[in-house]
């Protein structure tokens, strides 16, 4: 076995120009279809997560004056950030379902397409 005729192939392989196939196509849909859903997910959940540890801040007296009515804030500001962390999810799950119905015609018509010429 060649070993420097296998790794100049891998090397040609790389610089070669690819073509747009119908899987790379389908893919891309299938990226499409998920990408909003996952891009606001994890902005949401940071943000939600940065409100609680900043509402628990405030409730520990870590940050603030100390006095009573900054960790009742720091309380409210805490159940604000558990709220947005835990409706987080749904929110996904609805963006999620929204993108797959507006890419499923395309990706359906893609995918059989591939399989016809698989056959």
């Amino acid at each position: 076995m060649n070993t420097d005729k296998i790794y100049a192939e891998k090397i040609a392989a790389e610089y070669a120009v690819k073509d747009a196939s119908k899987v790379v196509a389908l893919r891309k849909l299938d990226f499409k279809a998920k990408s909003k859903a996952n891009i606001f997910t994890y902005s949401f959940g940071i943000i939600m997560t940065l409100v609680l540890g900043v509402g628990m801040c405030l409730s520990m007296k870590v940050i603030g004056d100390g006095s009573s009515f900054m960790t009742a804030v720091g309380i409210a500001v805490g159940c604000l950030g558990i709220l947005g962390i835990g409706i987080n999810y749904p929110i996904y799950k609805k963006l999620l379902n929204c993108g797959k119905q507006k890419y499923a015609f395309e990706i359906i018509e893609l995918a059989k397409q591939i399989s016809d010429e698989a056959e």
